[in-house]
C-alpha cells in the first residue's frame, strides 16, 4: 500500500470536509455524472463503488484505454475510504459518460459542443443530479452554440447542477461551458487559499464562479497507480463532491434534493476576496470567493435560512506511485517529479503551470491553435446496443467514410461530373445508379455540422433511400431548408473526417422536407390578389407563422432526443395547428414572446405527453396580460401526434 505520509490527506486540503463526513459520506439517491475520459473501473479504489458507464458515441473508440484524467477525477468522487484515495462522496451513485475518443494513431480527440450537448442530455435522462465537466473550450466571447445552451437550459428545467472548470490559461478569459451563467464555474487555489497561477478568471465568473483546492490533489491513475495532479479540473471534481454531500444532507433531513438551491448557497456563502485579506490587489482572480463548507452545511441544517474543464492548456504536475510500492519509490520515467503536458485542442483538464521553459513553449504553441472541447484523457468501455427515439430537424448531406470509398465513386462517375463531394454530380450519378445510394453515408446536418448518420433498414429501406435522394435534390434545386427525420438511434458510425455520429434508423412515414415560404403558403393558401385589408392580414399572418418556424429551426435547434425536443420539433412540422394560434394573435396584433415545453399533467395510458406553450405579448402596450396558447403532443411513438384542441388564456 502507499505510505500515507507521501501525500497530504484530502481532509487537510479541504477545510470542513472531515466534519461534513460525520453527517454523511453520500446517499445512493444522489447521482453524479462525470463527462470526461474513460475510467479504469478495475482500479482497487472503486471496489464496492456504486458506479457504472452510460455508453456514448465514444465508447467503442476508447474501449480498453482508461484515461489518466478520467480515472483521477472519478477517484476524487468515488474512491473507497479503505483505499489510499478517499473519495469525497463515495456512497453516492456515479455514472461515467466518455466525451473524448481516440484517433487511429492513439491520440485523444477533442469533443465538439454538439457532442457535449448530447452527453448532457443523456446524463439528465440517466437521472443525474450533478454533472461534472472538468474541461472546456476557450472562447473569446463566452457564448456557446445554441444547441449547447439548450442542453444547459434543460439542466435548469430539470433541476440538475452543471459544474465546469474555469480553465487553465493563466488569463482573463472564459471557457465554455463554465461561462454559461447557470453553470457553476470552478477555479483552482493552492494550499494557502491563493489562486493557482494558471487558473482563469473573467467577468462572468464573478457571478457564477468560486475557487476550490486544486493543487497537488492525490488520486487514482490507471493500473492501480496513484499520483498528484493540479488544476481547475480537480477543483471542479472537489466541488461536485461537496455539492453531492450537501444534497445527501438534504435527503437525510427529509428534504427533497434541490441542486439549484445548492448552487445558489455555494456562491452566496463563498468567502469573498476582501474577507480573506484587504491587501489583495486583484480580487478578480478569486471569482465570487472561496468555497466555505461550514457555511453551506449550516445553511442546509438551518433549512436554507443562513446567509461550478477539460484540461484546456492544462499542465498537470504528476507524481506517480504504485499501490504496492514502498515509501516514495517513483515510477515516473526518471524517478523524479515530472510535468505531464497534454495538447488541449478542445475541452480539457486543468493543471498548474510550472516555470519550465519546455512547458512554456508548449503552451505558447497550443494557444495559437483553434480549440474545441477536449479532455485530459478520455475514453470509455463498452458499446451500446440500446435504441432511443429521435425526431430531428436538419439538412441532408452525404459522406464516404473512407478515402478509398470516395475514390471509388470518383472513378465510377462520368468524366466531367466526377466530383464526389458535389451534390449536383452525386445526384446525376444516383439518377442513373440508384442502387449506389446505399454505398454512401447519408447524414443529417445542422449548418455544416453532421449530427446524425441515416441508416435505412428493413422492407422499406429502398423507399427511404429514394426519399433521401428527393430531399437532397429539393435542397439543391427547389430551396428546401429542412428535413424531419424520425426514428430510432441505434449505434454510431465514423465519418471521413474522423467524427463519430449516432445512427438513425428512420421511419419514412414522418420524413418531410419543406421550404418555409412553401409551408406558410400551404398553411395559409395563396395571397389574396386584391390589395387592402385582406392582403395586410395575410402578410401579418405569414410573418407570425414564419417567426415561429424560424425560432424553432434556428434559435431553439436541438438534437431531437429528449421528449421536450421531439415535441418542439414536431410542433414545427405540424404548422397547421400552430397556424390557428398565429391567426388569432395576428388579429390581436400580438407578437411571439417565448416558447416553452413542459411535461403534461394529463396523459393517456402508455403515452408520453408534453405541452407546447406559446406566449404572446402586445408590443404597443406591455401592461397588457400575455396571451398563452397550449397544445399537447404525445411523443411515445417514433411519429409524434397531437392530442386534443388548442387551449388559450391570459396571464400576467
Amino acid at each position: 500500500m502507499v505510505n500515507n505520509t507521501t501525500h497530504i490527506d484530502i481532509t487537510v486540503k479541504i477545510n470542513g470536509l472531515a466534519k461534513l463526513w460525520e453527517h454523511t459520506k453520500g446517499e445512493p439517491e444522489i447521482c453524479i455524472a462525470i463527462l470526461d475520459g474513460s475510467v479504469d473501473m478495475k482500479h482497487n479504489c472503486f471496489i464496492d463503488s456504486n458506479t457504472q458507464y452510460v455508453n456514448t458515441l465514444h465508447s467503442d473508440t476508447s474501449k480498453e484505454k482508461p484515461s489518466q484524467h478520467g480515472t483521477h477525477i472519478a477517484s476524487l468522487l468515488f474512491g473507497n475510504h479503505n483505499s489510499p484515495v478517499k473519495g469525497i462522496a463515495p456512497r453516492c451513485r456515479g455514472i461515467f459518460l466518455p466525451i473524448y475518443s481516440y484517433s487511429k494513431v492513439g491520440e485523444l480527440v477533442s469533443c465538439s459542443q454538439v457532442d457535449l450537448a448530447r452527453a448532457i442530455i443523456e446524463a439528465i435522462n440517466s437521472g443525474a443530479n450533478i454533472i461534472n465537466i472538468s474541461g472546456g473550450q476557450l472562447s473569446s466571447t463566452g457564448k456557446a452554440d445554441p444547441m449547447l445552451l439548450n442542453a444547459v437550459k434543460s439542466c435548469e428545467e430539470n433541476n440538475v447542477l452543471l459544474i465546469a472548470a474555469a480553465g487553465n490559461d493563466s488569463c482573463n478569459c472564459l471557457h465554455i461551458p463554465a461561462a454559461i451563467p447557470s453553470t457553476l464555474a470552478i477555479g483552482a487555489m493552492d494550499d494557502m487559499n491563493k489562486p493557482l497561477s494558471n487558473s482563469n478568471w473573467g467577468e462572468s465568473y464573478l457571478d457564477n464562479g468560486i475557487l476550490a483546492p486544486g493543487h497537488k490533489i492525490f488520486g487514482a491513475f490507471p493500473k492501480n497507480l496513484y499520483g498528484e495532479l493540479s488544476g481547475t479540473s480537480f477543483a471542479t471534481a472537489i466541488v461536485s463532491g461537496i455539492a453531492a454531500l450537501m444534497l445527501s444532507l438534504q435527503v437525510k433531513n427529509g428534504l427533497m434534493p434541490d441542486p439549484c438551491s445548492i448552487r445558489k448557497t455555494i456562491i452566496s456563502t463563498a468567502t469573498a476576496c476582501k474577507q480573506i485579506s484587504k491587501e489583495i490587489v486583484d480580487c478578480r482572480r478569486y471569482l465570487a470567493g472561496i468555497i466555505n463548507i461550514d457555511l453551506i452545511k449550516k445553511n442546509i441544517l438551518n433549512g436554507g435560512k443562513t446567509t461550478m474543464s477539460e484540461y484546456t492548456n492544462e499542465v498537470d504536475e504528476v507524481k506517480i506511485r504504485d499501490e504496492n510500492s514502498v515509501g516514495d519509490a517513483l515510477l515516473s520515467p526518471n524517478s523524479t517529479e515530472t510535468l505531464s503536458i497534454q495538447n488541449n485542442s478542445g475541452i480539457c483538464t486543468s493543471g498548474e503551470v510550472k516555470e519550465d521553459m519546455q512547458a512554456i513553449k508548449q503552451i505558447s504553441k497550443w494557444s495559437n491553435k483553434q480549440r474545441e472541447i477536449a479532455p485530459s484523457g478520455c475514453s470509455c468501455e463498452g458499446s451500446s446496443n440500446e435504441t432511443s427515439l429521435v425526431y430531428a430537424l436538419g439538412k441532408i448531406d452525404f459522406d464516404f467514410g473512407t478515402e478509398a470509398r470516395r475514390d471509388s465513386f470518383s472513378q465510377s462517375m462520368p468524366v466531367g461530373k466526377n466530383t464526389p463531394h458535389s451534390p449536383e454530380d452525386m445526384l446525376t450519378y444516383l439518377d442513373d445508379n440508384p442502387f449506389e445510394a446505399q454505398s454512401i453515408i447519408w447524414t443529417l446536418n445542422l449548418d455544416v455540422t453532421p449530427i446524425y448518420a441515416i441508416q435505412p433498414i428493413g422492407a422499406f429501406a429502398n423507399v427511404v433511400y429514394e426519399r433521401l435522394r428527393e430531399a437532397l435534390k429539393d435542397q439543391v434545386y427547389n430551396g428546401v431548408e429542412l428535413i424531419s427525420i424520425p426514428g430510432l438511434i441505434a449505434g454510431s458510425t465514423t465519418l471521413y473526417n474522423g467524427q463519430t455520429v449516432p445512427l438513425i434508423v428512420p421511419n419514412p412515414r414522418g420524413m418531410y422536407s419543406w421550404a418555409t415560404h412553401a409551408l406558410v403558403e400551404d398553411v395559409l393558401g395563396k395571397r389574396p390578389a386584391k390589395s387592402g385589408d385582406d392582403q395586410n392580414l395575410y402578410d401579418a399572418h405569414r410573418v407570425g407563422l414564419n417567426n415561429f418556424l424560424e425560432r424553432v429551426y434556428y434559435d431553439l435547434r436541438n438534437l431531437g432526443v429528449s421528449p421536450e425536443d421531439r415535441a418542439l420539433n414536431y410542433s414545427a412540422t405540424n404548422a397547421f395547428q400552430v397556424s390557428q394560434v398565429i391567426e388569432s394573435t395576428t388579429k390581436g396584433k400580438l407578437e411571439l414572446d417565448h416558447i416553452n415545453v413542459n411535461k403534461s399533467p394529463i396523459s393517456r395510458p402508455d403515452s408520453d405527453c408534453y405541452d407546447v406553450e406559446l406566449s404572446f405579448f402586445n408590443p404597443n402596450n406591455l401592461q397588457n396580460a400575455n396571451k398563452i396558447y397550449r397544445f399537447t403532443i404525445d411523443v411515445s411513438d417514433e411519429i409524434p401526434v397531437t392530442i386534443g384542441e388548442v387551449r388559450s388564456w391570459s396571464k400576467r
